[in-house]
């Protein structure tokens, strides 16, 4: 079987791709890890075919976490889709929801089909892209395109976290992926805070303010 990337085989020339989606070029786009103390914002933006199945497509934090994975596999072989990641560092520095809104940017940017329209999760949509948008609040549990996006970014995040967890086992990222849990703070009480965690968010940097202890 080919190899996959960006949810198209790799040796599939772009014609065919827009003879596949033709009738629809509607990129769903969602973010995740927004509220967590730890890791990069993931965003995914995906333009479903036509002719998937959308029966068990739904917001993403409905869905347990072997049947999220199990789905984001079938999403990817069915769609046109790309990943877009803003780091901690620009967290910190730009804001979390400006960060946010880059991810989104950086999953639009490198689709390799061009959508009609975006539609954005949430209030707000990304700037500095020359394609149509729409914003929907709670857009993951209205609109398949979008729950199918929040499938991708979270399983592919969530995958990220683990890796990263096996680095840092203290803080139990392959368990809460880097959100706020009772786990996670009892790790950075006792062994301070890493390179990964957003040094603006108020644990963190109520914590840093007090001590001046780094892990690498």
């Amino acid at each position: 079987m080919d190899r996959l990337e960006n949810g198209t085989r790799q040796n599939q020339k772009p014609k065919n791709i827009k003879l596949l989606f033709k009738r629809n070029k509607i990129a769903g786009v969602d973010e995740v890890g927004r509220g967590c103390l730890a890791g990069p914002v993931f965003s995914a933006a995906v333009i479903l075919n036509k002719k998937i199945n959308k029966k068990d497509i739904k917001d993403s934090k409905k869905i347990p976490f072997k049947k999220r994975i199990l789905l984001s596999k079938y999403i990817k072989k069915n769609s046109v889709y790309a990943i877009g990641i803003a780091t901690v560092d620009e967290i910190d520095r730009i804001n979390i929801l400006n960060a946010s809104l880059l991810s989104m940017q950086r999953a639009l940017n490198k689709l390799k089909l061009k959508p009609s329209i975006a539609y954005i999760d949430g209030l707000f949509s990304p700037k500095n892209i020359k394609i149509k948008c729409r914003t929907f609040i709670k857009g993951d549990e209205k609109i398949t395109s979008i729950a199918a996006a929040s499938i991708i970014a979270k399983v592919s995040r969530d995958l990220f976290m683990i890796k990263l967890a096996k680095k840092y086992p203290k803080y139990n990222w392959h368990k809460n992926f880097g959100y706020g849990t009772n786990d996670h703070l009892n790790g950075l009480k006792k062994y301070g805070v890493t390179k990964h965690h957003r040094k603006k968010f108020r644990p963190i940097h109520n914590m840093l303010s007090h001590t001046t202890r780094e892990t690498q």
